[in-house]
């Protein structure tokens, strides 16, 4: 479920990227009418109760707010986050940290995109596998430096 702001706002449209791979899933894009933090979006978290799933996993624009504010609400509200920050920027290093230090306090499980992505997909030896190195290729050019070499 992805919360977006709306397109005409203080953010601007969607990066194209995103937006394309939105489109195949409209129930999945919720647009906000300029609430900082997703989860003050009933849309947004019906949308995510309806996915009957207990774990969130979390990224955005900003650390500090886009991530720590639903992350941090949603975790009051019994949901197990990660946040995967190598998918997130902020202002700056501090920003980010103090952003993180936050909500680990809270129980909240910082991740980057690699280790998450190793979580989720468990073994190499599977029929898609293929598929995830590409994935890992995309996300990794060192994946995709050192599976070239073999």
């Amino acid at each position: 479920v992805a919360g977006r702001h709306e397109q005409t706002g203080l953010n601007g449209p969607l990066i194209e990227e995103l937006a394309e791979s939105l489109e195949a899933d409209d129930d999945a894009n919720v647009a906000r009418q300029g609430e900082v933090s997703s989860w003050d979006t009933a849309d947004f978290v019906e949308a995510v109760e309806a996915t009957g799933r207990n774990t969130l996993v979390i990224a955005g624009a900003w650390t500090s707010f886009c991530v720590a504010f639903p992350a941090l609400q949603a975790t009051a509200d019994g949901y197990d986050v990660v946040v995967v920050m190598d998918a997130s920027g902020d202002v700056s290093k501090m920003a980010s940290d103090v952003a993180i230090e936050r909500m680990v306090a809270e129980g909240i499980v910082p991740v980057i995109t690699n280790t998450f992505l190793s979580e989720a997909h468990r073994t190499r030896n599977r029929p898609d596998a293929a598929e995830w190195g590409v994935l890992y290729g995309e996300v990794s050019p060192g994946f995709r430096a050192v599976t070239e070499n073999f």
